[in-house]
C-alpha cells in the first residue's frame, strides 16, 4: 500500500520533481529548488521513512515507486521532469521505466541501475546506538557518531535527521529500523527485464565519486538508450551540495536542450 508523501513546492512553470537520497529529505534540496523555481514548478518530495513522510515497515524500490505514482496522480502530473539522487535516483529510474509516459526528462544523480557493495550498515548502527536521552545538543550526537563515521561532513549530514520532541529532547526523523532491514534490497537493483525508458535521461556524476563508471554504462544504455552524461568537477557523491552552481547549470542546459 502506498503512503502519502510529504512535499514542498516552489515557483511556477512546468513541473519538476526532486527525490533525495538515503538519510536525506526534500529540505536538503531547497537551495537547488530555489535556483530552479524561476523556470519550473519544483516539488521536493520526502521518500517514505524519511523527512516528514509516514513511516512504513518496508521500503522496497517497487513500494517507493508506487508512492511516487500516487503523488503524481494526486496532483495530476502527467508530463514532468524528474530528478533523483542516489536512493532517489534508483527510485526515479524504476518509476520512469514503469511510467514512461509521465516523464519527459529524467535526471539521475550519481547512481546507476546496478548493485553496490557499500551497505551503510555502520551508519545505521551508529545512529541507532546513540542514547538520545543523554543528548542536549546536535553536536553531542556528532561526537557520538565519530567513532563509526569518519567523515565530518557525513556526520553533519546525518545529524540533520534529528528533530526536537515535545519534551525538549531529540528523536530521529528517519525510520532506522526499516532502513536497516531494507539495506540489502536498497543497495541492489530490482529485475526490470528488458524495460526501456524511451525519453531523454541525463546521468550526472561527481568527479571524485565512483558510483557511475565505465562498468555501469552497458546497464545504463540497456534501459536508458537516450542516456547522456555529465561529470561535475570537484564534486563527490553529493554532487548538488558540493558544486550547486555547476549542478544547476548542467540540469538547466539539459532541460533547455529538450526545447531548443
Amino acid at each position: 500500500m502506498s503512503v502519502d508523501l510529504a512535499w514542498h513546492a516552489y515557483g511556477n512553470g512546468p513541473p519538476l520533481v526532486i527525490l533525495h537520497g538515503l538519510f536525506g529529505a526534500g529540505r536538503n534540496w531547497r537551495s537547488i529548488a530555489d535556483r530552479l523555481a524561476h523556470r519550473w514548478r519544483v516539488y521536493t518530495v520526502d521518500l517514505r521513512n524519511h523527512g516528514s513522510s509516514p513511516w512504513a515497515p518496508t521500503m522496497s524500490f517497487a513500494e517507493m515507486a508506487d508512492d511516487l505514482a500516487a503523488f503524481f496522480f494526486a496532483r495530476q502530473l502527467y508530463s514532468a521532469a524528474l530528478i533523483g539522487h542516489s536512493l532517489g535516483g534508483k527510485t526515479a529510474m524504476l518509476f520512469a521505466l514503469h511510467h514512461p509516459a509521465l516523464i519527459d526528462d529524467l535526471i539521475v544523480v550519481d547512481i546507476a541501475p546496478a548493485a553496490y557493495d557499500h551497505s551503510y550498515r555502520s551508519q545505521v548502527a551508529a545512529m541507532r546506538a546513540v542514547d538520545l536521552a543523554r543528548v542536549r545538543r546536535r553536536r553531542d550526537v556528532e561526537a557520538m557518531l565519530a567513532a563509526a563515521v569518519d567523515e565530518p561532513a557525513m556526520r553533519t549530514f546525518l545529524v540533520q535527521n534529528l528533530k526536537h520532541t515535545a519534551d525538549g529532547g531529540f528523536a530521529w526523523r528517519v525510520n532506522l529500523e526499516a532502513i536497516g532491514e531494507s539495506l540489502p534490497d536498497l543497495m541492489g537493483w530490482p529485475d526490470v527485464g528488458d524495460r526501456e525508458f524511451p525519453n531523454r535521461a541525463l546521468f550526472v556524476s561527481g568527479e571524485h565519486s565512483g558510483y557511475i563508471g565505465r562498468q555501469h554504462q552497458a546497464a545504463i544504455f540497456a534501459h536508458f538508450p537516450q542516456a547522456e552524461f555529465a561529470v561535475i568537477r570537484d564534486a563527490g557523491h553529493r554532487v548538488h551540495a558540493d558544486q550547486p552552481t555547476a549542478f544547476v547549470d548542467a540540469v538547466t542546459r539539459f532541460l533547455d536542450s529538450a526545447t531548443a
